[in-house]
Protein backbone atom coordinates (compact mmCIF):
# COMPACT_ATOMS: atom_id res chain seq x y z
CA UNK A 1 0.00 0.00 0.00
CA UNK A 2 3.41 2.28 0.30
CA UNK A 3 3.38 4.36 -2.77
CA UNK A 4 4.44 8.04 -4.41
CA UNK A 5 4.21 11.16 -4.19
CA UNK A 6 4.69 13.75 -6.42
CA UNK A 7 8.41 12.89 -8.78
CA UNK A 8 8.62 9.69 -8.48
CA UNK A 9 11.19 7.10 -7.76
CA UNK A 10 9.65 5.45 -5.45
CA UNK A 11 7.11 4.85 -8.81
CA UNK A 12 9.99 4.78 -11.21
CA UNK A 13 12.62 2.24 -9.66
CA UNK A 14 10.31 -0.64 -9.25
CA UNK A 15 8.95 -0.11 -12.50
CA UNK A 16 12.32 0.11 -13.93
CA UNK A 17 13.75 -3.13 -11.89
CA UNK A 18 10.73 -5.13 -12.59
CA UNK A 19 10.77 -3.96 -16.49
CA UNK A 20 14.41 -4.95 -16.89
CA UNK A 21 14.87 -7.70 -14.45
CA UNK A 22 18.34 -5.97 -12.44
CA UNK A 23 19.00 -4.25 -9.76
CA UNK A 24 22.08 -4.10 -6.85
CA UNK A 25 22.25 -7.24 -5.09
CA UNK A 26 22.83 -7.11 -1.33
CA UNK A 27 25.60 -4.74 0.33
CA UNK A 28 28.97 -5.40 1.02
CA UNK A 29 29.25 -4.24 4.90
CA UNK A 30 31.15 -0.56 4.94
CA UNK A 31 34.54 -0.52 6.40
CA UNK A 32 35.70 2.53 8.75
CA UNK A 33 36.09 5.54 6.53
CA UNK A 34 36.22 9.49 7.28
CA UNK A 35 37.21 12.03 10.19
CA UNK A 36 38.89 9.77 12.98
CA UNK A 37 36.68 11.06 15.48
CA UNK A 38 33.52 9.92 13.72
CA UNK A 39 31.60 7.28 15.19
CA UNK A 40 33.16 3.66 14.14
CA UNK A 41 31.39 3.10 10.50
CA UNK A 42 28.79 0.66 10.07
CA UNK A 43 30.74 -2.97 9.91
CA UNK A 44 33.31 -1.92 12.22
CA UNK A 45 31.32 -2.25 15.08
CA UNK A 46 28.02 -1.63 17.28
CA UNK A 47 25.99 1.44 15.30
CA UNK A 48 26.01 4.47 17.75
CA UNK A 49 22.63 4.55 20.13
CA UNK A 50 19.68 5.99 18.53
CA UNK A 51 19.57 9.75 19.79
CA UNK A 52 16.80 10.12 22.38
CA UNK A 53 13.58 12.01 20.73
CA UNK A 54 12.64 15.41 22.82
CA UNK A 55 9.95 15.09 24.92
CA UNK A 56 6.28 15.54 22.79
CA UNK A 57 5.60 19.45 22.37
CA UNK A 58 8.92 20.58 23.56
CA UNK A 59 10.28 23.79 21.84
CA UNK A 60 13.85 24.85 22.02
CA UNK A 61 14.22 28.35 21.91
CA UNK A 62 17.11 30.38 19.41
CA UNK A 63 20.58 29.68 20.25
CA UNK A 64 22.89 32.49 19.47
CA UNK A 65 24.15 31.59 15.94
CA UNK A 66 27.98 32.34 15.58
CA UNK A 67 28.47 32.68 12.25
CA UNK A 68 27.93 35.37 9.44
CA UNK A 69 26.00 35.60 6.75
CA UNK A 70 28.57 34.83 3.42
CA UNK A 71 30.99 32.49 5.71
CA UNK A 72 32.62 29.82 4.65
CA UNK A 73 33.20 26.35 6.68
CA UNK A 74 36.21 24.24 6.20
CA UNK A 75 36.56 21.11 7.20
CA UNK A 76 39.25 21.89 10.32
CA UNK A 77 36.47 24.25 11.70
CA UNK A 78 33.44 21.54 11.45
CA UNK A 79 33.04 21.26 14.93
CA UNK A 80 31.75 24.48 15.45
CA UNK A 81 28.50 23.17 13.07
CA UNK A 82 27.70 20.87 15.62
CA UNK A 83 25.40 22.58 17.98
CA UNK A 84 22.99 22.88 14.90
CA UNK A 85 22.82 20.19 13.39
CA UNK A 86 20.92 17.31 14.27
CA UNK A 87 22.50 14.50 16.35
CA UNK A 88 21.93 11.68 13.79
CA UNK A 89 24.09 13.98 11.45
CA UNK A 90 26.64 14.47 13.52
CA UNK A 91 27.41 11.18 14.37
CA UNK A 92 27.65 9.90 10.86
CA UNK A 93 29.25 13.15 9.96
CA UNK A 94 32.13 10.95 8.24
CA UNK A 95 29.47 10.65 5.29
CA UNK A 96 28.71 13.93 4.69
CA UNK A 97 31.71 16.03 6.01
CA UNK A 98 35.42 15.92 4.34
CA UNK A 99 38.53 17.40 3.60
CA UNK A 100 38.03 19.81 0.67
CA UNK A 101 34.66 20.71 1.73
CA UNK A 102 33.22 24.12 1.34
CA UNK A 103 30.01 25.04 3.56
CA UNK A 104 28.73 28.46 2.79
CA UNK A 105 26.43 30.10 5.60
CA UNK A 106 23.22 31.36 4.25
CA UNK A 107 20.99 33.92 5.69
CA UNK A 108 19.22 32.76 8.73
CA UNK A 109 15.95 32.40 8.98
CA UNK A 110 15.52 34.38 5.63
CA UNK A 111 12.12 34.82 4.29
CA UNK A 112 10.88 31.69 1.89
CA UNK A 113 7.17 32.18 2.65
CA UNK A 114 4.99 30.81 -0.49
CA UNK A 115 2.84 32.69 -3.54
CA UNK A 116 0.67 35.42 -2.27
CA UNK A 117 -2.31 32.92 -3.96
CA UNK A 118 -1.73 30.14 -1.43
CA UNK A 119 -1.49 32.51 1.55
CA UNK A 120 -4.95 33.83 1.03
CA UNK A 121 -6.60 30.33 0.24
CA UNK A 122 -5.13 29.41 3.65
CA UNK A 123 -6.63 32.53 5.06
CA UNK A 124 -9.98 31.93 3.31
CA UNK A 125 -10.56 28.77 3.98
CA UNK A 126 -8.90 28.94 7.93
CA UNK A 127 -11.16 26.66 10.28
CA UNK A 128 -12.79 24.28 7.89
CA UNK A 129 -10.23 21.06 7.43
CA UNK A 130 -10.36 18.82 10.21
CA UNK A 131 -8.59 15.25 10.42
CA UNK A 132 -11.09 12.44 10.72
CA UNK A 133 -11.30 9.33 12.87
CA UNK A 134 -9.06 7.03 10.66
CA UNK A 135 -6.19 9.96 10.58
CA UNK A 136 -7.86 11.38 6.68
CA UNK A 137 -8.11 14.83 5.73
CA UNK A 138 -11.91 15.95 5.62
CA UNK A 139 -13.31 19.21 4.04
CA UNK A 140 -10.08 20.81 2.59
CA UNK A 141 -10.46 22.82 -0.11
CA UNK A 142 -6.90 24.79 -0.83
CA UNK A 143 -4.17 26.53 0.71
CA UNK A 144 -2.62 25.11 4.16
CA UNK A 145 -4.92 23.01 5.82
CA UNK A 146 -4.05 24.24 9.45
CA UNK A 147 -2.51 26.99 9.87
CA UNK A 148 1.14 26.53 11.52
CA UNK A 149 1.26 28.89 13.89
CA UNK A 150 -2.63 27.45 15.10
CA UNK A 151 -1.43 23.94 15.70
CA UNK A 152 -0.40 23.40 19.23
CA UNK A 153 2.07 20.80 19.84
CA UNK A 154 1.58 20.22 23.26
CA UNK A 155 -2.51 20.02 23.46
CA UNK A 156 -3.94 19.26 20.55
CA UNK A 157 -3.37 15.26 19.83
CA UNK A 158 -3.43 15.24 16.98
CA UNK A 159 -1.24 18.27 15.84
CA UNK A 160 1.50 15.76 14.19
CA UNK A 161 -1.56 13.97 11.93
CA UNK A 162 -2.52 18.37 11.04
CA UNK A 163 1.21 19.09 10.49
CA UNK A 164 1.86 15.70 8.35
CA UNK A 165 -1.31 17.10 6.03
CA UNK A 166 -0.17 20.60 5.71
CA UNK A 167 3.40 18.96 4.61
CA UNK A 168 1.42 16.87 1.76
CA UNK A 169 -0.33 19.95 0.77
CA UNK A 170 2.53 22.50 0.91
CA UNK A 171 3.07 24.73 -1.83
CA UNK A 172 4.67 23.10 -4.71
CA UNK A 173 3.85 25.54 -7.84
CA UNK A 174 1.60 23.05 -10.00
CA UNK A 175 3.64 20.66 -9.62
CA UNK A 176 7.21 19.63 -10.96
CA UNK A 177 8.72 19.17 -14.70
CA UNK A 178 12.32 18.30 -14.74
CA UNK A 179 15.00 15.97 -16.21
CA UNK A 180 16.43 13.49 -13.22
CA UNK A 181 19.48 11.43 -12.57
CA UNK A 182 19.38 8.42 -10.06
CA UNK A 183 22.62 6.78 -8.67
CA UNK A 184 23.29 4.16 -6.52
CA UNK A 185 26.36 4.15 -4.74
CA UNK A 186 28.67 1.84 -2.16
CA UNK A 187 30.66 4.00 -0.01
CA UNK A 188 31.40 6.35 -3.09
CA UNK A 189 31.77 4.35 -5.75
CA UNK A 190 28.95 4.43 -8.61
CA UNK A 191 27.75 1.60 -9.12
CA UNK A 192 26.06 0.17 -12.39
CA UNK A 193 22.01 1.10 -11.47
CA UNK A 194 21.89 4.55 -12.66
CA UNK A 195 18.77 6.10 -14.15
CA UNK A 196 18.52 9.46 -16.03
CA UNK A 197 15.68 11.40 -18.11
CA UNK A 198 12.46 13.24 -17.73
CA UNK A 199 9.78 13.45 -15.25
CA UNK A 200 6.30 15.14 -13.93
CA UNK A 201 3.67 15.59 -11.43
CA UNK A 202 1.04 17.97 -11.56
CA UNK A 203 -1.47 18.62 -8.54
CA UNK A 204 -5.19 18.44 -9.96
CA UNK A 205 -7.28 19.12 -6.73
CA UNK A 206 -7.44 21.93 -4.47
CA UNK A 207 -5.82 24.13 -6.07
CA UNK A 208 -5.58 27.98 -4.73
CA UNK A 209 -5.30 29.73 -8.19
CA UNK A 210 -9.20 31.92 -8.50
CA UNK A 211 -9.96 29.84 -12.09
CA UNK A 212 -9.59 26.59 -10.48
CA UNK A 213 -11.44 27.17 -6.90
CA UNK A 214 -14.31 28.51 -9.26
CA UNK A 215 -14.74 24.63 -9.83
CA UNK A 216 -13.71 23.57 -6.41
CA UNK A 217 -10.57 23.91 -6.95
CA UNK A 218 -10.26 20.84 -9.78
CA UNK A 219 -7.90 21.78 -12.94
CA UNK A 220 -10.46 19.61 -14.70
CA UNK A 221 -14.15 19.65 -13.39
CA UNK A 222 -15.31 16.60 -11.21
CA UNK A 223 -11.10 15.63 -11.02
CA UNK A 224 -10.81 12.14 -9.21
CA UNK A 225 -6.81 12.27 -9.42
CA UNK A 226 -5.29 13.87 -6.69
CA UNK A 227 -1.56 13.85 -8.33
CA UNK A 228 -0.43 12.02 -12.00
CA UNK A 229 2.90 11.43 -12.48
CA UNK A 230 4.86 10.57 -14.90
CA UNK A 231 8.67 9.75 -16.01
CA UNK A 232 10.54 8.88 -19.60
CA UNK A 233 13.97 7.36 -19.59
CA UNK A 234 16.68 8.15 -21.44
CA UNK A 235 19.37 6.78 -19.96
CA UNK A 236 21.05 3.63 -19.80
CA UNK A 237 20.61 2.47 -23.30
CA UNK A 238 18.81 -0.69 -22.31
CA UNK A 239 16.09 1.30 -20.46
CA UNK A 240 15.46 4.20 -23.15
CA UNK A 241 11.90 4.67 -23.99
CA UNK A 242 10.74 3.15 -21.38
CA UNK A 243 7.77 5.46 -19.70
CA UNK A 244 5.35 5.48 -17.04
CA UNK A 245 2.24 7.25 -15.29
CA UNK A 246 0.97 6.99 -12.34
CA UNK A 247 -2.20 8.06 -10.92
CA UNK A 248 -3.15 8.87 -7.23
CA UNK A 249 -6.41 9.44 -6.38
CA UNK A 250 -8.37 11.46 -4.33
CA UNK A 251 -10.07 8.90 -2.24
CA UNK A 252 -6.12 7.39 -1.84
CA UNK A 253 -6.20 9.61 0.54
CA UNK A 254 -8.73 8.03 2.59
CA UNK A 255 -8.83 4.78 4.63
CA UNK A 256 -10.98 1.80 3.74
CA UNK A 257 -13.98 1.45 2.57
CA UNK A 258 -13.18 4.61 0.62
CA UNK A 259 -9.55 3.75 -0.57
CA UNK A 260 -8.76 3.71 -3.96
CA UNK A 261 -4.96 2.53 -4.83
CA UNK A 262 -3.10 3.82 -6.99
CA UNK A 263 -3.04 2.85 -11.07
CA UNK A 264 0.02 2.74 -12.85
CA UNK A 265 0.94 2.08 -16.02
CA UNK A 266 4.25 1.28 -18.22
CA UNK A 267 5.36 1.42 -22.17
CA UNK A 268 8.26 -0.65 -22.72
CA UNK A 269 10.30 -0.03 -25.87
CA UNK A 270 10.53 -3.68 -26.82
CA UNK A 271 7.69 -5.03 -26.08
CA UNK A 272 6.15 -1.81 -27.98
CA UNK A 273 2.77 -2.09 -25.74
CA UNK A 274 1.66 -0.50 -22.66
CA UNK A 275 1.23 -2.79 -19.50
CA UNK A 276 -0.90 -1.97 -16.11
CA UNK A 277 1.30 -2.67 -12.52
CA UNK A 278 0.07 -4.16 -9.40
CA UNK A 279 1.14 -2.93 -6.34
CA UNK A 280 2.64 -6.07 -5.21
CA UNK A 281 4.76 -6.06 -8.09
CA UNK A 282 6.33 -2.88 -7.47
CA UNK A 283 6.87 -3.52 -4.19
CA UNK A 284 8.78 -6.63 -4.80
CA UNK A 285 11.42 -4.64 -7.33
CA UNK A 286 12.06 -2.05 -5.21
CA UNK A 287 14.14 -4.68 -2.87
CA UNK A 288 17.64 -4.01 -3.59
CA UNK A 289 18.20 -0.48 -3.20
CA UNK A 290 17.87 2.16 -0.07
CA UNK A 291 14.77 2.97 -1.05
CA UNK A 292 10.89 2.70 0.64
CA UNK A 293 8.23 3.93 -1.04
CA UNK A 294 7.55 6.89 1.21
CA UNK A 295 11.43 7.81 1.44
CA UNK A 296 11.63 10.27 -1.49
CA UNK A 297 11.70 13.82 -0.16
CA UNK A 298 11.53 12.30 3.31
CA UNK A 299 7.70 11.22 2.87
CA UNK A 300 5.76 10.55 -0.08
CA UNK A 301 3.17 8.21 1.54
CA UNK A 302 -0.43 8.32 2.46
CA UNK A 303 -0.48 9.82 6.38
CA UNK A 304 -3.42 8.17 7.58
CA UNK A 305 -1.52 4.72 7.16
CA UNK A 306 0.72 6.12 10.06
CA UNK A 307 0.56 7.29 13.67
CA UNK A 308 1.67 11.19 13.57
CA UNK A 309 3.26 12.78 16.56
CA UNK A 310 4.63 16.05 16.84
CA UNK A 311 8.12 16.26 18.78
CA UNK A 312 8.74 19.59 18.82
CA UNK A 313 10.90 22.14 17.66
CA UNK A 314 14.13 23.66 17.14
CA UNK A 315 17.03 25.87 14.85
CA UNK A 316 18.53 23.41 12.61
CA UNK A 317 21.30 24.52 10.26
CA UNK A 318 20.16 22.42 6.55
CA UNK A 319 21.25 22.53 2.98
CA UNK A 320 19.12 25.18 1.94
CA UNK A 321 19.11 27.40 -1.37
CA UNK A 322 21.98 26.23 -3.70
CA UNK A 323 24.93 28.43 -4.56
CA UNK A 324 25.86 25.78 -8.31
CA UNK A 325 24.59 24.33 -10.89
CA UNK A 326 24.03 20.46 -10.88
CA UNK A 327 22.49 17.88 -13.41
CA UNK A 328 20.83 18.67 -16.19
CA UNK A 329 22.79 21.94 -16.15
CA UNK A 330 26.32 20.63 -15.67
CA UNK A 331 27.77 16.92 -14.60
CA UNK A 332 28.48 17.98 -11.17
CA UNK A 333 30.03 15.32 -9.09
CA UNK A 334 31.92 17.17 -5.84
CA UNK A 335 29.05 15.30 -3.29
CA UNK A 336 32.67 14.28 -1.42
CA UNK A 337 34.14 10.61 -1.21
CA UNK A 338 30.62 9.05 -0.22
CA UNK A 339 29.39 11.21 -2.72
CA UNK A 340 26.19 11.38 -0.69
CA UNK A 341 27.37 15.00 1.25
CA UNK A 342 25.91 18.79 0.07
CA UNK A 343 28.65 20.42 2.42
CA UNK A 344 30.06 22.14 -0.85
CA UNK A 345 26.78 24.16 -1.11
CA UNK A 346 24.98 26.61 1.21
CA UNK A 347 23.54 25.86 4.68
CA UNK A 348 21.41 28.33 6.47
CA UNK A 349 19.89 28.15 10.02
CA UNK A 350 16.18 27.71 9.78
CA UNK A 351 13.73 26.97 12.42
CA UNK A 352 12.48 23.18 12.47
CA UNK A 353 9.23 21.05 13.14
CA UNK A 354 10.24 17.50 13.93
CA UNK A 355 7.43 14.79 14.02
CA UNK A 356 7.44 11.38 14.41
CA UNK A 357 5.98 8.44 12.45
CA UNK A 358 5.37 5.49 13.36
CA UNK A 359 3.33 2.62 10.34
CA UNK A 360 0.18 0.86 11.87
CA UNK A 361 0.96 -1.90 9.59
CA UNK A 362 3.16 -4.37 11.41
CA UNK A 363 4.55 -5.77 8.59
CA UNK A 364 6.05 -2.05 7.76
CA UNK A 365 10.56 -2.23 7.70
CA UNK A 366 10.31 0.79 10.11
CA UNK A 367 9.63 0.86 13.68
CA UNK A 368 9.77 4.84 13.25
CA UNK A 369 10.78 7.64 11.40
CA UNK A 370 11.86 11.35 12.48
CA UNK A 371 11.43 14.14 10.03
CA UNK A 372 12.23 17.47 10.03
CA UNK A 373 10.08 19.97 8.04
CA UNK A 374 11.28 23.64 7.86
CA UNK A 375 8.60 25.87 9.56
CA UNK A 376 7.67 28.20 7.24
CA UNK A 377 7.46 26.60 3.61
CA UNK A 378 6.77 22.85 5.31
CA UNK A 379 9.59 21.91 2.65
CA UNK A 380 12.13 18.39 4.84
CA UNK A 381 15.01 19.48 5.85
CA UNK A 382 16.23 15.69 7.45
CA UNK A 383 14.66 12.85 8.14
CA UNK A 384 16.02 9.68 10.13
CA UNK A 385 14.25 6.36 9.27
CA UNK A 386 15.07 3.31 11.93
CA UNK A 387 14.28 -0.89 11.55
CA UNK A 388 11.65 -2.93 13.98
CA UNK A 389 15.23 -3.10 16.51
CA UNK A 390 15.03 0.59 16.86
CA UNK A 391 18.48 1.27 15.41
CA UNK A 392 19.35 3.93 12.87
CA UNK A 393 18.84 2.82 9.31
CA UNK A 394 18.51 5.56 6.60
CA UNK A 395 20.07 9.29 7.06
CA UNK A 396 18.27 11.74 4.33
CA UNK A 397 18.87 15.17 3.76
CA UNK A 398 17.79 17.42 0.92
CA UNK A 399 19.17 20.41 -1.25
CA UNK A 400 16.80 22.96 -2.12
CA UNK A 401 16.52 26.27 -5.00
CA UNK A 402 14.67 29.58 -4.32
CA UNK A 403 12.37 30.16 -7.65
CA UNK A 404 13.12 33.63 -6.90
CA UNK A 405 16.88 34.18 -7.00
CA UNK A 406 19.19 34.30 -10.24
CA UNK A 407 21.81 30.80 -9.90
CA UNK A 408 24.99 31.18 -11.79
CA UNK A 409 23.48 33.85 -14.59
CA UNK A 410 19.70 32.04 -15.00
CA UNK A 411 17.61 34.42 -14.09
CA UNK A 412 14.49 33.35 -12.00
CA UNK A 413 11.98 33.53 -14.42
CA UNK A 414 13.98 31.41 -17.17
CA UNK A 415 13.98 28.75 -15.47
CA UNK A 416 10.45 29.09 -13.29
CA UNK A 417 8.15 31.11 -15.75
CA UNK A 418 4.99 32.82 -13.71
CA UNK A 419 1.68 31.78 -14.46
CA UNK A 420 -1.93 33.42 -14.26
CA UNK A 421 -2.65 34.89 -11.07
CA UNK A 422 1.28 33.53 -9.85
CA UNK A 423 3.71 36.38 -11.34
CA UNK A 424 6.14 35.10 -8.55
CA UNK A 425 6.30 31.30 -7.79
CA UNK A 426 7.97 31.70 -4.63
CA UNK A 427 8.53 27.98 -4.11
CA UNK A 428 11.61 26.59 -1.63
CA UNK A 429 11.90 23.52 -4.03
CA UNK A 430 14.00 20.10 -3.48
CA UNK A 431 16.36 19.71 -6.24
CA UNK A 432 18.30 16.83 -4.55
CA UNK A 433 17.37 14.02 -2.87
CA UNK A 434 20.40 11.91 -0.71
CA UNK A 435 19.72 8.49 1.06
CA UNK A 436 22.40 7.17 3.19
CA UNK A 437 21.87 3.74 4.60
CA UNK A 438 24.32 3.64 7.35
CA UNK A 439 23.80 0.01 8.00
CA UNK A 440 25.76 -1.06 5.10
CA UNK A 441 27.20 1.86 3.81
CA UNK A 442 25.26 2.04 0.47
CA UNK A 443 22.95 5.23 -0.47
CA UNK A 444 21.43 6.97 -3.29
CA UNK A 445 21.60 10.17 -4.79
CA UNK A 446 18.50 11.74 -7.30
CA UNK A 447 19.27 15.32 -8.69
CA UNK A 448 16.95 17.29 -10.23
CA UNK A 449 18.51 20.69 -10.84
CA UNK A 450 15.84 22.94 -13.42
CA UNK A 451 12.79 21.13 -11.46
CA UNK A 452 10.33 23.92 -11.49
CA UNK A 453 6.42 24.43 -10.87
CA UNK A 454 4.74 26.06 -13.84
CA UNK A 455 1.82 24.79 -15.68
CA UNK A 456 2.35 23.48 -19.01
CA UNK A 457 -0.48 24.56 -21.54
CA UNK A 458 -4.32 22.88 -21.22
CA UNK A 459 -3.62 20.84 -24.25
CA UNK A 460 0.01 19.64 -23.19
CA UNK A 461 -1.11 19.16 -19.97
CA UNK A 462 -3.65 16.60 -20.97
CA UNK A 463 -1.86 15.12 -23.33
CA UNK A 464 0.48 14.45 -20.80
CA UNK A 465 -1.72 12.75 -18.44
CA UNK A 466 -3.27 10.41 -20.81
CA UNK A 467 -2.55 6.96 -20.56
CA UNK A 468 -2.80 6.35 -24.11
CA UNK A 469 0.03 8.91 -24.92
CA UNK A 470 2.38 6.50 -22.97
CA UNK A 471 3.35 4.40 -26.29
CA UNK A 472 4.20 7.93 -28.59
CA UNK A 473 5.54 9.85 -25.65
CA UNK A 474 4.79 13.21 -24.39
Amino acid sequence: MRSCRLQLLPVLLPLLLAANGSGPGSAPEAGAAGEPEATPAPGTGAPPAAPELLPAGRVEGPVAFPFEEGEHVLFEHVRELRPFLPPQIWAHRSLFFYEGMDLEIGPPHRDYSPAPVYLEATRRFRGRARVGPGGELLDYVAGQPFPVDEVDCDADPQAGAKLIWDFVYRWQGFGVESHFRYVYLDRGEVLPLRYGGTTFGWLLKHRPEPRYLAQGGDVFPKEIRAVVVGFEVEEPDSARGTRTLTYRYEDSYAPPPRFRPEDTWIYMRDLRRIRKISETQRSIAVAGTDFSFDDLFSFSGLPWQYEWRCVGERDVLAPMNTRRLGYPYVDLTDFGPSGLSLAHDRYELRRAIVLEMRPRDPSHPYQRKEIWLDRQTLQPLYSFAYDRTGALWKIIQHLHRWSEDELVGIAPRNWYPAWESVPQPRDLRVIVDVIANVQTGTGNRIEFWDAHGTPPPVGRLRRMIDVRRLRRGR
